[in-house]
């Protein structure tokens, strides 16, 4: 082999190390992201599952607005924990 191609041959292994490198930096910065993208897939398919739901808790926005609503929702909470814990 010439020594033109030997040098191209280790140009190249370098690159791709160095792309390997950059893959998993890439892949490694991107993981909360991605975790994140999966709990809203999640969530997303769940209320696809649950129209009714998804339209009941709409309605109640409109409705009762989010402040209230978001009173209601943690009185509930806080009510659904302590007699769960009975």
């Amino acid at each position: 082999m010439s020594g033109h191609l030997q040098t191209l041959e280790m140009r190249r292994r370098e690159l791709v190390e160095r792309s390997t490198a950059q893959r998993a930096a890439i892949r490694a910065s991107a993981e909360p992201l991605v975790r994140k993208a999966a709990a809203l897939d999640r969530a997303v398919a769940t209320l696809r599952r649950h129209p009714i739901i998804s339209a009941s808790v709409a309605v109640a926005v409109v409705l009762l607005g989010r402040r209230r609503l978001f009173g209601l929702v943690a009185r509930g909470l806080t009510l659904y924990t302590l007699l769960r814990n009975f």
